[in-house]
């Protein structure tokens, strides 16, 4: 197999278009990172953490798996959020999922995959605990948008439950969560509604968020 001259060129002119914009950019980003912004989002290709939301890299702290999920034993997932709380100091956590998830629509389907039928069953108690509202959506599609949507508050709700955030906020430590979709076919990013920024916020918010599924 030979290299990628193609991506190397692109590259090249990628940071060659970078520096003719600002020539100390790349000289001030290897001196530190600041970013104000750690994404939990999923693996899909067609979801980029910088560009949809029309960030530069050092902007933005990133972590993605498949189906964007935050569990308490997963600790690649609790090691960059340790990372961007305590170390890099990040304002906000934003965990973001998009509609048409692959990884949501196998989780709701009762098919063995192999290997990653272990991460979908964190997606499969999702789709567990909120069956009684799922149900009683006729349509296909509008019930795999509505987990999508479940999966990112009940991630999000998670990343609220992490000793890692909980120690943040009982120091006094400003930062807020955030639970977004994403809609590949136009674009666009929706809040879901699910902002905490304390200890004392989480079970409201998380009951708002849901609305009547629990």
């Amino acid at each position: 197999m030979h290299g990628l001259p193609d991506l190397i060129q692109k590259n090249k002119s990628w940071a060659e278009n970078l520096n003719a914009e600002d020539p100390s950019f790349f000289s001030e980003l290897a001196k530190k990172q600041i970013p104000e912004y750690l994404w939990i989002g999923c693996s899909d290709s067609r979801v980029p953490a910088n560009q949809i939301v029309g960030l530069l890299p050092g902007e933005v702290f990133v972590h993605r798996n498949i189906a964007n999920v935050v569990v308490h034993t997963d600790f690649n997932c609790l090691s960059v959020i340790e990372f961007a709380v305590a170390v890099l100091k990040v304002k906000h956590i934003i965990v973001c999922g998009h509609y048409g998830c692959g990884g949501v629509k196998a989780a709701s389907q009762n098919r063995h995959l192999g290997l990653i039928d272990n991460w979908l069953r964190h997606i499969r108690d999702v789709r567990n605990k909120h069956e009684a509202v799922l149900k009683d959506i006729e349509d296909e599609n509008e019930r795999h948008d509505r987990l999508c949507e479940l999966n990112v508050v009940e991630q999000a709700h998670n990343v609220c439950h992490t000793t890692v955030v909980q120690q943040a906020w009982e120091k006094g430590q400003e930062l807020a969560v955030h639970s977004w979709i994403y809609k590949i076919q136009d674009g666009l990013i929706r809040d879901l509604g699910l902002t905490i920024t304390g200890l004392d916020e989480i079970a409201e918010a998380y009951r708002v968020a849901v609305g009547n599924d629990v």
